[in-house]
């Protein structure tokens, strides 16, 4: 992708609706798990994941979630500087496709959490994968694109430093 390209309105456009996007899927996700699964059931998929909600008031892996309440403000603060920076990186251009897809991801992903933190109080998670009584920490949609939105710009920067 030429700089030129990046630069244009259009150019810039398109990584938006990619956002956005994103955004509308997780949130029709953590609307759908919110409908059809009681809090706390587990609805077997396969031998290895479940259907589950559960809502997480803290941050990744539940960090701060029993802070008593202060850690809503400060997640949406965090949440709402990231999204401002990944915003204005979008605007102003990027180096590559690669890099805008994966900044894309990411700020959809933020945008997904801060949409739930907002609205609920809390993030609404529902995927549950496990290995016999071991369950990795239930996520959601947003997060998955945040890591791969992530994984994906270290990537891309490796790939165009050499």
């Amino acid at each position: 992708m030429s700089k030129e390209n990046a630069l244009t309105p259009r150019g810039r456009l398109r990584w938006l609706w990619l956002t956005f996007a994103l955004l509308v899927v997780d949130q029709v996700t953590k609307y759908a798990a919110s409908i059809y699964l009681d809090y706390g059931e587990r609805r077997a998929v396969t031998e290895f994941f479940n259907w589950t909600l559960l809502h997480n008031t803290g941050a990744a892996f539940s960090f701060l979630a029993d802070a008593g309440g202060w850690q809503r403000a400060f997640l949406i603060g965090v949440a709402v500087v990231i999204s401002a920076s990944l915003l204005g990186w979008l605007w102003r251009g990027v180096a590559s496709q690669g890099q805008a897809i994966a900044l894309s991801a990411i700020l959809g992903g933020a945008l997904g959490n801060l949409t739930d933190r907002l609205l609920r109080g809390h993030v609404v998670d529902f995927l549950d994968f496990h290995y016999a009584q071991y369950h990795w920490p239930a996520f959601n949609l947003a997060d998955v694109w945040i890591i791969t939105g992530a994984a994906s710009l270290m990537w891309a920067h490796t790939k165009y430093r050499g």
